[in-house]
């Protein structure tokens, strides 16, 4: 198989405030681990930063604005968005970058420059609802990369999975009315956002929310993938797999109460690159989301990008 990383030091300038978990140690903290000689091979690129309209593929031009309003210019200084969502003065141009890397990440696999493609990128973007930035996000990145998907390089079936252990809210409110995107959710619940039952199925029945309950471990989470992400994917057949990968349901990790360990994301990943060779061509990108536990995120996504490498 041939990986791809995008990369950029520019996202480990979206600064935080102090003791913030979404933080630029995550990406140092994975950085280290691909420095390993196992990854000699991967193909390691600078993300391209997109231009501002790309955001309008999936939000309307009021919330990049919102957002773009909210950024501040001096040095040092950080807004408080949301919540739990902040913005330093380079954070903009970070959340672009990260865009910018899923959406050469679709290129790059439609056109054969790679198998896959993991984008290593902050800040996250699946809790991003159409008009709404929230936790941690500003800008939902799978939700854009499907849609360049299907405008660039006219995918019909896009599925996105999202193992973060935070249901993908943002993703969901995208594409609750649309049947050309399936999306599959794997979260603890209950857990923020508060989302994510398995009766909310979408206008078409292209939504799949597998909820977990708070400490579980692989059993689980491997049963609810056997169960009910792997069989609505290889009924929907889909052209191409975005991965939201988010690894904060690592027993490490101080977010959630869900216990798996690296090997599971492995597994996780290894089922899901036989469904693209089935039906998608070996097409999958993966989108870095959540993780905070600096060496459990470090071994999970060292892991997944591994078995991307190997296929």
């Amino acid at each position: 198989m041939s990986t791809r990383l995008y990369e950029h030091p520019i996202f480990l300038e979206h600064i935080t405030p102090e003791g913030h978990p979404e933080r630029s140690d995550r990406l140092r903290a994975l950085n280290v681990a691909l420095s390993h000689p196992h990854f000699e091979r991967l193909d390691r690129q600078q993300a391209p930063q997109a231009n501002e309209d790309a955001v309008l593929l999936a939000h309307p031009e009021e919330h990049l604005f919102a957002v773009m309003r909210q950024v501040p210019e001096e040095d040092g200084e950080i807004n408080q968005l949301e919540a739990d969502t902040y913005a330093s003065p380079k954070s903009l141009q970070a959340a672009l970058t990260g865009i910018g890397g899923a959406m050469a990440a679709v290129d790059d696999v439609f056109t054969g420059k790679a198998d896959n493609v993991f984008v290593a990128s902050r800040p996250p973007g699946h809790h991003a609802e159409k008009s709404k930035a929230m936790g941690f996000c500003f800008f939902n990145n799978a939700a854009i990369a499907a849609r360049h998907a299907q405008r660039r390089h006219g995918a019909e079936r896009v599925a996105i999975v999202d193992w973060d252990v935070h249901h993908g809210n943002g993703t969901q409110d995208i594409f609750w009315d649309d049947p050309s995107v399936l999306f599959c959710s794997t979260h603890q619940m209950p857990l923020y956002p508060g989302s994510g039952a398995k009766t909310e199925t979408g206008a078409h029945d292209t939504i799949v929310n597998a909820p977990l309950s708070p400490n579980v471990g692989s059993e689980h989470f491997r049963e609810a993938f056997k169960s009910r992400v792997l069989p609505a994917l290889n009924d929907f057949r889909p052209d191409l797999i975005i991965i939201s990968a988010g690894f904060d349901a690592h027993h490490r990790d101080p977010l959630a109460q869900i216990n798996l360990v690296g090997e599971d994301f492995d597994w996780a990943t290894g089922r899901l690159l036989e469904v693209a060779d089935k039906s998608a061509g070996n097409r999958v990108v993966s989108l870095l989301e959540g993780g905070y536990d600096l060496e459990g995120l470090a071994e999970s996504a060292g892991l997944h990008v591994l078995r991307m490498m190997k296929g």
